[in-house]
């Protein structure tokens, strides 16, 4: 039932934010920012849970804990890339949004290789 709340929670900001748009435009991005830190707030618990599942996805596979914590990284770039690029867009800046996207992307890449090499080294083993 929390997506309801949440999905309801976000409609009566951009009800909101629509209402205030004519008269009021630069309340609307701090309309977004805050309905955004609410529903992060809101997303707390969730987060737990997935920490705490991956800690015993990790306790019962013997995969070096560095891959789990990059995992973590990766999702935690993500969703603040997201969030920070659509308060952007809203705002009308779209350059600064692509922006925020593409360093994320880059970011992850990055947080990637140590992971892709790992792949191929275990790949080549097996075939050498």
């Amino acid at each position: 039932m929390d997506i309801i709340r949440i999905s309801l929670l976000g409609i009566c900001g951009v009800v909101l934010g629509f209402f205030l748009k004519g008269t009021r435009t630069e309340y609307v991005s701090f309309i977004t920012m805050g309905i955004g830190i609410i529903i992060l707030g809101l997303a707390v618990d969730k987060l737990d849970y997935l920490f705490r599942m991956i800690g015993k996805i990790q306790q019962s596979l013997s995969v070096d804990p560095e891959y789990f914590l990059t995992l973590i990284k990766m999702i935690g770039i993500t969703y603040i890339g997201q969030f920070s690029a659509g308060i952007c867009k809203d705002a009308g800046y779209q350059a600064t949004a692509s922006q925020i996207e593409l360093f994320c992307k880059l970011s992850v890449m990055v947080l990637s290789i140590p992971v892709l090499m790992a792949l191929l080294e275990t790949i080549q083993e097996f075939l050498g």
